[in-house]
């Protein structure tokens, strides 16, 4: 069957969902506005605990990162993902996830081909390419001050 590219566009138009892009682009920021509202309380009551601020940074790094993993491995964090979409890939909650569910989902391949081979393929570039990021940075600061 030969179709042109406007008739394709149409049948493709008629049968393809339409997307609320208002009403997306709103949970996306509200669901995102609240894990980093979460982040922010964690840091003040570390900070109420007497942490000095680098101290409370951490801690509330690591309890997002915690919370994220916990909720990927009780099938959770894909649900809340499914309905907040770009919301929840943004904060660092979404990086554990996307090491996570990988590692979790190989991990009947054996722990090395599977969960350690797999659960890189989505963070790994970001890892690379924060990495060159930060050595670039690096450099032009070392040499450009």
């Amino acid at each position: 069957m030969d179709m042109s590219d406007k008739e394709y566009q149409s049948l493709a138009e008629k049968y393809y969902p339409s997307s609320p892009m208002a009403k997306n682009v709103l949970i996306a920021f509200l669901v995102g506005g609240a894990i980093c509202t979460l982040g922010e309380i964690i840091r003040q009551v570390a900070l109420s605990k007497g942490l000095e601020n680098q101290d409370a940074l951490t801690i509330t790094s690591v309890v997002l990162i915690f919370l994220s993993v916990l909720l990927t491995g009780l099938d959770v964090y894909d649900k809340i993902a499914k309905f907040a979409g770009a919301g929840t890939l943004v904060p660092i909650t979404g990086f554990a996830n996307a090491i996570a569910a990988p590692a979790i989902e190989f991990k009947s391949e054996g722990y090395v081909l599977g969960m350690g081979a797999k659960m890189f393929i989505i963070a790994g570039p970001v890892i690379v390419y924060g990495t060159l990021s930060a050595v670039a940075a690096g450099i032009i600061y070392y040499f450009f001050r």
